[in-house]
């Protein structure tokens, strides 16, 4: 039986690829659905990620078929056909892609074949099957890269050495998904690698393009990407590697940088010569503000990967005491859920917390309420409410964040993590 959730934390399938190719460079979504769509979607993800407006286009910027009754009755097919024609003539991009809402998704309009008509003729446009009911913005970030395998990436690739895929960092959803993206390639980046992310630094539809040439892909996440990264080995020779949590502090970082180091058979005294000197630069402030901070019991509200890595770096790098910690996306297979508990569970410091997957806010206001001695809430702006009840310390950090302007900052890999403790006491 279906059920309703309060305040869901994402938009639907059509949000979420919609998100992915608003952040490469260059590429021109269209929209093949009802009017509305276009400026929904945007405000449901990118609007609740820092307040940050896709960069090439957005909102009622982006074209679409604006379907009505007469095309529910009678097809939209010449209608998307002559959006793509004035899209193809306004917007200079290096691809188009079609996406269908609801009501395209229900009357069942053959964007592929009307998509052909271009391609067949060397016009980069594409078709993906969107419909926001086929679910949530999540699986529009999967979604997206799949089709990115079947249209864009080189099928004959070259094998480069030195090049990486930095991926499982979702735009928007996570909000402070560039800043991570730059931190985390800097770190990279010492190692001797080059990286793709396709959303960091201008990146666009050629390095998408040569992400099937890469020794490596590095997957940020406990959960996403598992087909993805499964046809990247087996089209292109591509092994995966998978870091169960979002890298923050110098104790995750690390373990991220020597698992890289290892997976692609790096010097381990180049791959131990960057640790000593980021643990030395972060340890540097750490011991200036000895004190500073006070101990807490602390509550974790975050996806999956963001709860592991929030709730590692306050217990192992800061010796907070964990208390409970909620995962607040939907996770769906059996392994996903043993992967994040695990990554929870197994802290270098103290007791592990209670853990609890709970997608539905009324569940998660309720959840901590139960627990007494809780005097720092990490979580969503969602969560600021219940502790303004509760009389406790909250810091938002995961989405959706709503109160503020995000640009490049970031809590993750090893300066991020200073970021964290600068916020900390600035909001006591």
């Amino acid at each position: 039986m279906s059920s309703v959730i309060e305040s869901p934390r994402g938009t639907c399938v059509l949000g979420g690829v919609n998100a992915v190719l608003s952040a490469i460079r260059r590429v021109c979504p269209i929209y093949h659905s009802g009017p509305g769509c276009c400026m929904q979607t945007t405000a449901g993800e990118s609007g609740q990620a820092g307040l940050r407006g896709p960069f090439y286009l957005s909102a009622v910027s982006t074209p679409c078929s604006n379907m009505l009754e007469r095309e529910v009755v009678f097809g939209g097919e010449q209608k998307l056909r002559d959006e793509i024609d004035g899209s193809i003539e306004i917007i200079e991009a290096d691809a188009y892609f079609v996406l269908t809402g609801c009501t395209a998704g229900i009357i069942g309009d053959d964007i592929a074949s009307v998509t052909r008509e271009y391609s067949s003729q060397g016009i980069p446009v594409y078709p993906i099957l969107t419909p926001g009911f086929a679910g949530d913005s999540l699986l529009g970030y999967e979604t997206a890269f799949e089709a990115l395998l079947d249209f864009v990436v080189d099928k004959e690739p070259k094998r480069q050495s030195d090049l990486v895929n930095l991926i499982g960092v979702v735009p928007y959803h996570d909000p402070h998904w560039e800043g991570t993206l730059e931190e985390l390639t800097r770190i990279l980046r010492k190692l001797g690698l080059r990286v793709n992310t396709f959303f960091s630094e201008g990146q666009g539809i050629e390095h998408v393009k040569s992400s099937s040439s890469a020794a490596l892909n590095i997957i940020v996440s406990t959960h996403l990407l598992k087909k993805t990264a499964e046809r990247y080995e087996e089209e292109f020779g591509v092994p995966s590697l998978r870091f169960p949590a979002l890298p923050i502090g110098a104790t995750l970082t690390s373990q991220f940088v020597r698992a890289v180091g290892e997976k692609l058979g790096l010097d381990k005294k180049l791959v131990e010569s960057v640790v000593n000197e980021e643990e030395t630069y972060v340890y540097h402030y750490y011991e200036s503000i000895i004190g500073g901070l006070s101990w807490k019991r602390f509550a974790v509200v975050a996806d999956g990967s963001a709860a592991v890595g929030i709730t590692r770096f306050l217990a192992d790098d800061f010796g907070f005491t964990p208390v409970v910690t909620i995962v607040s996306e939907p996770i769906f297979r059996d392994s996903d859920r043993e992967r994040i508990e695990a990554g929870i569970r197994t802290l270098e410091f103290g007791n592990p917390p209670d853990i609890f997957f709970l997608p539905d806010h009324y569940d998660i206001r309720s959840k901590l309420k139960e627990y007494d001695g809780v005097t720092l809430l990490v979580g969503s702006s969602l969560e600021e409410e219940v502790a303004l009840e509760l009389d406790i310390q909250c810091h938002v950090m995961s989405y959706p964040v709503s109160d503020r302007l995000v640009l490049n900052r970031t809590y993750s890999g090893y300066r991020g993590a200073l970021t964290i403790v600068e916020d900390l006491f600035n909001n006591l």
